[in-house]
């Protein structure tokens, strides 16, 4: 029968894993969106995970409200629950949207399409940031990976963040009709709209 002393030291153990894993996360995090901020309590019901807290999460809301910010905020607070509650290192593949698009053209030269869209389909968390800024290629080819993306996460419920200055029903424009489909089902519960000043102007002023 495991002792108490056990059960310390595991705690013990996942603490010092979340601690590390977070840290890394941060390093790799943008300098500006490093700073510990205060986010909306919808926001971190996702991020603990809890019984009631849908699977992904889409963040909108007008240009400059910090839903960048908040995205960034969540995923940290996201793998130190995955952590402690798992005693594993979650993969996280965090991408600006443009640089998505560009990676998944059939004719990139920096990745393997395949490859990659394994990699964002398996990945424990995706976060793809400002998705309204990107558009797909003429050709169908993005929307056909996009759509492998989504729908293996979708049908595995594996979780999803998403930025975007436009609901998911209005992504048509940006990533085809397909996908716009799987998001509003994927995102179902699991929209927040951030209101407030505009940060950015707050800073400059």
């Amino acid at each position: 029968m495991p002792s108490i002393s056990d059960d310390d030291d595991r705690a013990s153990v996942r603490t010092e894993r979340r601690e590390g894993a977070v840290a890394a996360f941060l390093q790799q995090t943008p300098v500006i969106y490093q700073r510990d901020v205060t986010i909306h309590p919808r926001a971190v019901e996702w991020a603990t995970q809890t019984d009631t807290a849908p699977v992904c999460l889409f963040l909108t809301g007008a240009i400059g409200i910090g839903k960048t910010h908040t995205a960034w905020q969540a995923a940290r607070q996201w793998l130190g629950t995955h952590v402690t509650r798992t005693g594993r290192k979650p993969r996280i593949e965090t991408w600006r949207s443009t640089a998505l698009f560009d990676a998944l053209r059939p004719d990139s030269h920096d990745w393997d399409v395949r490859t990659l869209t394994r990699q964002l389909q398996q990945a424990d968390l995706l976060y793809i940031d400002d998705l309204a800024a990107a558009r797909v290629s003429p050709t169908g080819w993005t929307q056909e990976r996009l759509y492998e993306i989504f729908d293996e996460r979708y049908i595995n419920r594996r979780p999803c963040l998403i930025t975007c200055d436009v609901l998911p029903g209005a992504t048509a424009n940006i990533v085809g009709d397909r996908v716009q489909s799987r998001l509003r089902e994927m995102f179902r519960g699991g929209v927040l709209l951030l209101e407030g000043a505009d940060r950015r102007a707050g800073d400059a002023a």
